[in-house]
């Protein structure tokens, strides 16, 4: 429903959201067998009718969430559009709000899956499907920016689910941890032990923190925050993940077992690592978008990274001029006013990292121009980075609040707020570190090397020690 809500015009909505808001089922179409994180390459095509009344929808999709129960769709479709440029026919994307009533639309069964298997996932087919005029959504021809926009408005609530999931895998963990006696004393007395649940516990309070933090900005009416929906998404599904498989460590054989209820939870998580944008295109999503933000006051640099979100194939297409000014900044933010007292030296570290991260990203635009598009090993770390500032404000932030409120638990966010930061920071460092020093480069080179030998081979290059 989420593309009637956003995009819908006045009709649209009344006769629309009650039914999907009283029982009818919606479904979002976009994945086609060709066509997953490169949306624009999907087949699928919708052209007018003769009479000009209805559009002639024929394709397919796959993966689609309730594809086999919603009466109401949101289709992507290519369709034919005058460039107002050149006035030749091109095709550009439109989306359609389809009901199944209409006719020719069909689906398969429903997948067998991993994970998430009472979720009703199937492939759905439109045969000659008519489609009437008035039901496109959002206007001809810009249905990436209703997609776009569909999947960036869905990314905040995962961190908000998720922080849940990681609260029930902790309980299921400690209500083990010590009650498991070892060696003479309870497991929870062992620092391997206690490094676990630390560990588990910070990740649980940064995406707690960041799901809080995203959606307040959305109530107070930022219109920006898919930047910031984006990291949460990414790290909120890896940390989940991370959070569950301790806790099936620390129960050892017990959270293998399928009745404690934790291997079910695995299967389930592996997906949001997956689906509303893979981790990997977001973290390039992040870290070009970053760039473009770091690099506001070179102008010409600015086209290459205009609409990162939409579609990376665009993006390498485009052109910019090499730049050399700088865009570092000259010093470190002073921060340390905006938290608590207690929290100086923790925001004092953050400082020196964010300056230091400006610093690298001014040197890369230097070295690589618009080629630093195609340097992935080198985005990665820079969304790694990112990930890693984003969260430790969020933390101090949340801590802070809690400490000038005198919360009870104002001490233990402290120490999660501080223990989360040092670690952050130092993994700022080795990120950065990676991205400017020679040897590391030429290490990613090396890395490429491997995964073109292994690809060409088909699998495992070298002979085992037996030669066979």
């Amino acid at each position: 429903m989420s593309g009637i809500l956003l995009f819908g015009n006045k009709e649209q909505k009344e006769k629309y959201l009650p039914r999907v808001s009283s029982g009818e089922f919606a479904a979002f179409c976009l994945t086609e067998p060709s066509s997953g994180s490169d949306a624009g390459s999907i087949k699928t095509r919708a052209v007018l009718s003769e009479d000009g009344k209805h559009y002639i929808l024929n394709g397919s999709k796959i993966w689609i969430s309730n594809g086999g129960l919603a009466e109401i769709m949101t289709v992507f479709a290519q369709t034919p559009v005058q460039d107002p440029k050149t006035g030749k026919t091109i095709d550009k994307v439109t989306a359609f709000i389809v009901e199944r009533s209409f006719g020719g639309v069909t689906n398969g069964p429903p997948e067998k899956k991993m994970g998430i298997k009472c979720s009703n996932t199937a492939e759905v087919y439109y045969d000659n499907v008519p489609i009437p005029v008035e039901n496109v959504l959002g206007g001809v021809g810009n249905g990436f920016k209703v997609a776009m926009n569909i999947l960036n408005n869905g990314r905040f609530g995962m961190a908000a689910a998720l922080s849940g999931t990681m609260k029930t895998c902790i309980k299921k963990a400690v209500d083990f941890a010590t009650q498991r006696t070892q060696f003479g004393q309870r497991i929870d007395n062992f620092g391997g032990i206690q490094e676990k649940i630390a560990k588990m516990s910070m990740l649980q309070y940064v995406t707690e923190s960041m799901a809080y933090m995203i959606s307040g900005n959305m109530d107070s009416g930022s219109k920006h925050y898919h930047l910031e929906a984006a990291i949460s998404k990414c790290f909120a599904s890896e940390a989940a993940w991370y959070v569950c498989d301790e806790a099936i460590q620390i129960m050892g054989g017990m959270g293998f077992m399928k009745h404690t209820g934790l291997e079910r939870i695995m299967r389930d998580l592996r997906i949001f690592r997956i689906f509303e944008g893979t981790n990997d295109i977001l973290r390039l999503f992040v870290a070009l978008t970053g760039i473009q933000y770091a690099g506001a006051s070179l102008r010409e640099l600015q086209q290459a990274f205009k609409n990162p979100a939409a579609n990376l194939g665009l993006i390498f297409g485009e052109a910019s001029k090499r730049v050399v000014r700088k865009v570092g900044l000259s010093s470190p933010p002073a921060i340390e006013h905006l938290v608590h007292r207690d929290l100086v030296g923790a925001a004092t570290m953050l400082a020196k990292e964010i300056d230091s991260f400006g610093q690298t990203i001014e040197m890369i635009l230097i070295k690589y121009g618009k080629g630093i598009v195609n340097e992935q090993f080198i985005l990665n770390r820079i969304a790694n980075a990112t990930f890693d500032i984003f969260s430790s404000a969020v933390a101090l932030s949340r801590a802070s609040m809690a400490l000038s409120e005198n919360s009870d638990t104002a001490t233990h966010e402290k120490l999660m707020a501080q223990a989360w930061t040092l670690e952050a920071m130092d993994r700022v460092k080795i990120n950065l570190q990676y991205i400017l020093r020679g040897q590391n480069l030429d290490n990613f080179q090396k890395m490429s090397a491997i995964s073109k030998n292994v690809c060409t081979a088909g699998g495992v290059v070298q002979l085992n020690p037996l030669k066979i």
